[in-house]
């Protein structure tokens, strides 16, 4: 059973930055890609990074490149995403994810495994 847990979220200025991370527990085996997807109130959930085991292969939404960077410890079984340049429309609750096999499917219904979410607002 592999379990997820989200941290860092908060109430930042626009222009500001946060990190987030996502501890993981269970066998490593389902943690190949891991990923962060958010959802903003009356939106549907949506893509923002994704990571490889190695983390030298990522994937990005547009939205979100040049702005985000996505990493991961693997040997600590943790991910991280590094957001600068924060916007009103990023606020949302973002979910740690895992499950998926590759990097680029860059959708929701390729990964297995969520977190519970945690929230970020961004004041403009």
């Amino acid at each position: 059973q592999v379990r997820l847990a989200e941290s860092g979220g908060g109430l930042v200025q626009a222009g500001d930055s946060l990190r987030l991370s996502c501890t993981a527990s269970g066998p490593t085996y389902r943690m190949l890609v891991m990923g962060w997807f958010r959802q903003a109130p009356g939106k549907e959930r949506e893509f923002v990074a994704e990571i490889n085991w190695t983390g030298f292969t990522t994937n990005y939404a547009d939205s979100v490149k040049g702005r985000f960077t996505i990493s991961r410890d693997s040997a600590k079984n943790t991910m991280y995403l590094q957001m600068n340049s924060l916007k009103a429309e990023d606020t949302a609750v973002y979910y740690c994810a895992t499950g998926a096999t590759k990097v680029g499917a860059a959708t929701a219904n390729e990964y297995e495994y969520w977190g519970q979410g945690t929230q970020v607002t961004v004041s403009s």
